[in-house]
């Protein structure tokens, strides 16, 4: 799969994905991560990618020209993997079923790092094709949420985990918390693992496991409880290219 991404951090960006089960997708070929710098599309020599906004207010704001310059300038000679997602507070809440759909995007997708106070209203209305949250809380820019998307995602992929079986018995993949997980030493401190995981009826782990799940869940996050919610298509968002 091949990502994209547009931010003014690119080597912070390129260096943390580059470890760990990421590091090594990249470094195999299932995964194809590329960074760009939105500062190639600014047009002075200090390369300006800001400016204070209309009817004032604090902070810096990042122009349309440059990102639409950075952008245009990819997809020109690259092309480039559409949607394109702007990480944005206002943006759609990025959940795992958002992830499992960005794993199924048969061509990859992009993503658009804000900073600052924000990003011009027209690369929002006119460039992207949606908008994605990590959280209802605010960050100095998105890089550290689009590493959080894209290592939901890349660890969907077939082959990115060494056993792919672990994408599946986690939390959210059933619309659950995760059972509790224990190693060994089977006593520590005076602490036992619960009787049934060493017992080797791999029948009643189960059942335990599964009955652990829906109690972690419906005392945690009763709302998983419910389903996941439908994810609406990048374009029903209120948000896209035009």
């Amino acid at each position: 799969m091949r990502i994209d991404v547009f931010t003014i951090f690119p080597d912070a960006l390129d260096a943390y994905l580059g470890i760990g089960v990421l590091g090594r997708a990249r470094r195999s070929g299932l995964l194809d991560l590329r960074f760009h710098d939105l500062r190639a599309g600014a047009s002075d020599a200090r390369r300006s990618v800001d400016d204070t906004p209309f009817g004032g207010g604090p902070g810096m704001v990042l122009m349309a020209p440059p990102v639409f310059e950075a952008v245009e300038a990819v997809a020109g000679e690259q092309g480039l993997p559409r949607p394109l997602l702007l990480l944005s507070p206002a943006g759609e809440r990025f959940t795992h079923a958002v992830a499992r759909r960005l794993a199924a995007e048969p061509g990859g997708f992009s993503l658009l790092c804000g900073r600052y106070e924000g990003v011009d209203q027209r690369v929002a209305d006119h460039l992207v094709d949606g908008e994605l949250s990590v959280g209802d809380f605010v960050l100095s820019g998105g890089e550290s949420a689009a590493a959080v998307v894209i290592e939901a995602t890349a660890r969907l992929l077939p082959g990115v985990l060494g056993n792919d079986a672990s994408r599946v018995d986690e939390s959210f993949s059933t619309s659950a918390l995760e059972y509790p997980q224990y190693t060994r030493p089977a006593v520590f401190r005076g602490w036992p693992v619960p009787d049934v995981l060493v017992s080797g009826h791999h029948g009643e782990i189960d059942a335990w496991r599964r009955s652990e799940s829906q109690r972690r869940t419906q005392t945690r996050r009763p709302d998983l409880l419910a389903g996941e919610r439908a994810v609406p298509g990048w374009g029903e968002q209120g948000s896209g290219r035009g």
